[in-house]
């Protein structure tokens, strides 16, 4: 009796408790879904979105425009103060009362109260040149750095050393011509040996010019003289190139042969392209034929137009269908220079081009070993082309034109130019 006393008066007691609680769930419940409430909710929520979205930006920049304004050095935003120009410049020449104007052209004046800010970041702004030239060499640094780690992760991974073939003789504007090729070869980012052959024989004046370049090379000579008119400069320097193409054989340089002529123009692609040659490869070479007297050139340009014929730089190099298949060469055309063209090197007229130049071709240097592995059966012993009288390009060296591999966007980019502006023979400049 006494445990059912209990029970009902736990049950009465909890059922009173939910009889007082209800009206405050009610209350509660019709609170929640009043209109103003939710009203207030809504907007109170897109207030802190909007806030979240632009309230940090126009924060920001509400604090630079209040702060900007000051003069003080505290409120700086730069952890150094710009330097004045005009405090470096000394004029030794000037006594210090003369006022002196100092130019402002490829000058930058900076001004200690001026600030350029981009969203949260300032900007420092140098003065230009820039007045430590330690800083400016490890930028340089910094440069070639990453430019050697891109062409470690995207270039060729085990590029082959370049043999680049050049014939030259001592004359007015060898200087002039063999310190640009010599120059585009010390850019080259790959293992280079230069092959210079010279006619006449070795001399100092070479032996000197190509010794600056730091580069491996291989300088002999022919006893042959260059001869004064062109097609006999031709046929030597075909001599020429074939010399140094017999040292490559002997001395098993191993390779990719090139031939850039001292007076021709390189651009870097090229020596990134030619890598991509299997055995025997051409690339497009730009005809550069300028006249010495401007008027004679100036005539035959304008027969050109009369001619309808296109008037646009002459191209040599492999020509090819839709489908990137080589099928025939682009030569140059010498007919609207017909009697009009130099015979000897100090005349003023066009000098023209052979129909091939060497320039345009490179080659596997295994197809001039007399044994190597998978050498192909579509080439030509180099012995036999010591009989011939006159070599017209590298073409002679293959048995089937065909195998030729055309580079360069299968011949459509020109990456070479073809060039050649001489002095009159009879010129004593420079001495000796």
């Amino acid at each position: 009796m006494k445990l059912s006393a209990l029970q009902q008066s736990y049950l009465s007691r909890r059922s009173n408790s939910f009889r007082a609680s209800a009206p405050l769930d009610s209350s509660s419940d019709s609170a929640i879904k009043s209109p103003a409430a939710i009203f207030w909710l809504v907007l109170h929520g897109l207030c802190c979105l909007i806030s979240l979205v632009l309230g940090f930006r126009f924060s920001r920049l509400v604090f630079f425009f209040i702060f900007s304004t000051s003069t003080t050095s505290t409120t700086n935003l730069y952890t150094a103060p710009f330097r004045n120009l005009a405090s470096d410049i000394t004029t030794p020449f000037v006594s210090s009362s003369t006022p002196v104007e100092i130019p402002v052209l490829n000058r930058t004046t900076p001004n200690s109260n001026s600030r350029v800010v981009v969203g949260r970041h300032g900007i420092r702004i140098r003065p230009w040149p820039h007045p430590n030239p330690t800083e400016v060499m490890k930028a340089h640094k910094i440069i070639e750095r990453v430019q050697r780690e891109q062409r470690a992760h995207f270039g060729f991974k085990n590029p082959r050393t370049l043999i680049v073939v050049t014939p030259t003789y001592v004359r007015t504007f060898q200087t002039l011509h063999l310190t640009g090729v010599m120059h585009s070869l010390m850019l080259v980012p790959y293992d280079l040996v230069w092959i210079v052959v010279e006619a006449g024989g070795v001399t100092n004046e070479t032996a000197s010019l190509i010794a600056k370049s730091k580069l491996r090379t291989i300088h002999v000579g022919v006893d042959q003289k260059m001869p004064a008119s062109w097609g006999g400069r031709h046929q030597l320097e075909a001599k020429m190139r074939l010399r140094a193409l017999r040292i490559v054989r002997e001395e098993k340089l191993d390779g990719i042969v090139m031939f850039a002529d001292d007076s021709n123009m390189h651009s870097m692609e090229l020596f990134d392209e030619i890598q991509n040659v299997k055995w025997f490869g051409a690339v497009s070479v730009g005809i550069l034929a300028l006249a010495g007297n401007q008027d004679e050139s100036s005539s035959v340009i304008m027969e050109k137009e009369e001619g309808g014929e296109n008037t646009a730089m002459p191209v040599q190099g492999p020509a090819c269908n839709s489908s990137n298949n080589l099928v025939g060469w682009h030569t140059f055309n010498s007919l609207p220079y017909a009697r009009k063209s130099a015979t000897y090197i100090d005349d003023r007229a066009t000098v023209l081009p052979r129909k091939l130049e060497w320039a345009g071709f490179v080659l596997n240097s295994r197809l001039l070993w007399k044994e190597a592995k998978d050498k192909p059966e579509w080439v030509n012993d180099l012995d036999l082309l010591d009989g011939l009288e006159d070599i017209e390009s590298p073409l002679s060296l293959l048995k089937d034109q065909s195998m030729v591999e055309p580079l360069g966007n299968c011949g459509r980019q020109v990456i070479v130019w073809w060039l050649r502006v001489e002095a009159r023979s009879d010129s004593k400049f420079p001495p000796g």
